[in-house]
């Protein structure tokens, strides 16, 4: 009896130890985790007139689509002023609770928490290897010409409204390229006073050129929201 207990003993763990290995290597060689972030790989293309928070969610949802990820909904890392009736907008309260992975499947934060910074700093992947546009490719960064690094946020650096800014810091809400500044933040980490990756200086101004001028391109962060 003894031998037969611990020969069923012997075959339960050499199985689970198949099974355990089995469900590891699937995870492993299983498909990547669909795209649920992307830094757009091109911008509006009129500094910063992106058609107000509708506008810049259209041009993500758009990019989306045409990547194969249209099914999701899409909007873009932006906050904006209280102004003509509306309250204020941050950023982090539009794009859902994660978790986001970029075009490759790589996990860029698991919720709205890591992702700022809230419990613990730099919990985030957003670097210049792993932020990657829609398309799965890296965007120009400090060293590489253009420099277009600068990415929209209009945020301070835990994705809210900066503390006093007004709709003129954040190129009036979205819908002007001669009117303002806005925030911006570096995707690369590199550059500025800080690294951060959504607040590191405002913007000359808010035409395409003053934008070009900071290092920028008009570039935004987009995440699925659900």
């Amino acid at each position: 009896m003894k031998k037969t207990l611990l020969a069923l003993t012997a075959t339960g763990i050499v199985a689970g130890a198949v099974t355990t290995s089995g469900v590891l290597a699937q995870r492993q060689g299983g498909p990547p985790a669909p795209m649920t972030f992307f830094v757009t790989s091109v911008g509006v293309g009129d500094g910063g007139n992106l058609g107000g928070l509708a506008g810049a969610d259209k041009h993500c949802q758009t990019l989306a689509a045409a990547a194969g990820a249209g099914d999701r909904t899409w909007h873009a890392y932006l906050s904006a002023a209280a102004g003509n009736g509306q309250s204020a907008v941050n950023a982090r309260d539009r794009i859902g609770s994660g978790p986001w992975h970029n075009a490759k499947g790589q996990l860029i934060a698991q919720n709205v928490a890591d992702l700022h910074g809230d419990v613990e700093r730099d919990r985030n992947n957003i670097r210049k290897p792993s932020a990657l546009t829609e398309k799965g490719a890296e965007v120009k960064g400090a060293g590489d010409q253009p420099n277009e690094h600068d990415i929209l946020t209009g945020s301070n650096s835990l994705g809210r409204l900066a503390e006093g800014a007004t709709a003129a810091d954040t190129c009036s809400n979205w819908t002007s390229n001669s009117e303002g500044r806005a925030m911006v933040g570096h995707h690369d980490r590199l550059g500025g006073a800080n690294t951060s990756w959504n607040a590191v200086h405002y913007s000359q101004g808010c035409s395409q050129q003053q934008l070009i001028n900071t290092g920028g391109a008009g570039l935004l962060y987009c995440f699925a929201a659900n």
